[in-house]
């Protein structure tokens, strides 16, 4: 059993490949949060290109055809409301909002990603390379930790004397035999590293800002086209600059700007929802998540939790948690001591390493080894006395 339990050794090239560099929550913000206005901007896109001029301008009846198209075009071209004050004066306005929402939605999806192109290009690399050497030595300490085992019941076979057995043991256990402290103390180390963390805080205070600026010109957007979907567009220009029967201005009226304000609510509503969870991918690392690493605990190579030298969860260890968490796939050891945590004794899953092996003897066995032990004791106690 011991023997069918050995790991092979995998390709680190296919490994880093298919590891999870991201997430599962910051990659369902990500795709939200990106892909909802690229959708929505092909929406708009689409109905600008399919039905042309987004307005309808109501013309003189003896407009020509060819007149009132120009009429259309130009109003759309320039999208400026004139209209006179109470002096008589001449003011015009800008309408340009209506024009660019849909090229704002485009910068929109940018912004948006630009949180997960910096997390790409800065993060991925380092957190790679992170990743693929604590899963290849956390499958290294399970095989060692089955190495280990095996010898152990090889001398506790060829051991005649019980005694003999136990002394060994003791002494394997005082020269640190049971412990493996290269990933142990790389973990360590990743507790005064700060790197991962701040840049996960940097990604959620990113987004949470592109989120807030976002929804704050959308309900600009919405205000604005709520109170004045109609203009009057000055014509007296081009082709009908010199016809004096034509009047200056021409009233004229969105007729895409109910698709506009649903596209803007729908927009601005998923932003708001995706805020707790943007704050909730933050509050998560102020807790430290062990749920993956106590499996783990069970072999003699690690002994964070049980030692207590988790401190403050803000460092980079945690952040390494949480992604060896996302990647437990490509970790052929797990799913082998989970089997063993779920199939030994109850007292032997929770306990360490070394409180382990004594917590599979029997009571009988205990007690016949204390006796032997305080035997051996005197006996070593009467030899010194007679100068042996």
């Amino acid at each position: 059993m011991l023997s069918d339990a050995l790991l092979q050794d995998s390709s680190g090239i296919y490994r880093i490949n298919r590891l999870e560099l991201e997430l599962p929550l910051d990659k369902v913000i990500k795709y939200v949060s990106v892909g909802l206005p690229l959708m929505l901007v092909c929406m708009a896109f689409a109905r600008e290109i399919s039905l042309g001029p987004q307005i309808s301008c109501f013309t003189p009846s003896n407009f020509t055809a060819k007149q009132a198209i120009y009429v259309d075009t130009y109003c759309w071209d320039s999208l400026m409301h004139h209209e006179f004050d109470g002096d008589g004066n001449f003011e015009e306005r800008s309408l340009w909002v209506h024009k660019m929402f849909p090229y704002s939605l485009l910068a929109m999806a940018i912004l948006m990603y630009l949180p997960a192109l910096i997390w790409r290009q800065l993060v991925t690399p380092t957190l790679a390379s992170d990743l693929l050497f604590i899963i290849d030595e956390l499958d290294k300490s399970y095989n060692r930790s089955v190495r280990l085992a095996q010898s152990i019941l090889d001398m506790r076979q060829n051991t005649k004397n019980p005694l003999t057995f136990q002394a060994e043991l003791q002494r394997a256990k005082r020269r640190r035999y049971f412990e493996y402290p290269l990933l142990e103390r790389y973990m360590q180390c990743k507790q005064n590293s700060y790197f991962l963390i701040s840049m996960l805080f940097l990604r959620g205070f990113l987004l949470l800002t592109f989120m807030t600026s976002a929804c704050l010109y959308l309900a600009y957007f919405h205000l604005s086209a709520l109170l004045q979907d109609e203009f009057s567009c000055f014509v007296r220009t081009g082709m009908l600059r010199d016809q004096n029967w034509i009047p200056e201005l021409v009233q004229c009226k969105m007729i895409g700007q109910l698709v506009f304000q649903v596209i803007s609510v729908v927009n601005g509503a998923i932003y708001v929802l995706l805020g707790p969870i943007v704050l909730f991918s933050i509050i998560r690392l102020f807790v430290w998540d062990t749920s993956f690493i106590s499996v783990y605990e069970v072999l003699p190579a690690l002994d964070l939790i049980n030692r207590r030298r988790l401190g403050c969860p803000l460092n980079d260890l945690n952040v390494l948690l949480l992604f060896l968490r996302a990647n437990v796939a490509h970790l052929k050891s797990y799913g082998q001591v989970r089997a063993l945590c779920s199939l030994a004794p109850p007292q032997v899953g929770n306990a360490t390493a070394v409180q382990g092996l004594n917590a599979m003897l029997t009571q009988e066995e205990i007690e016949e080894r204390e006796e032997a032990a305080m035997g051996l004791a005197e006996e070593v106690e009467e030899a010194k006395e007679e100068g042996k």
